[in-house]
């Protein structure tokens, strides 16, 4: 039925969670993503 452990793991990720939850995510995952590069940066632009 899969060819694959990733395909099983997509199938089983689309059943267990909604599109409000996979959106909520990707938005988190950005807003950390921004905080963490942009402390970075500030930290570096403080060393100089």
């Amino acid at each position: 039925m899969f060819e694959s452990l990733d395909d099983q793991m997509k199938h089983d990720e689309m059943e267990t969670t909604t599109p409000r939850e996979r959106w909520l995510k990707w938005v988190l995952v950005g807003v950390v993503s921004v905080l963490l590069f942009g402390g970075l940066y500030m930290g570096v632009r403080l060393l100089e």
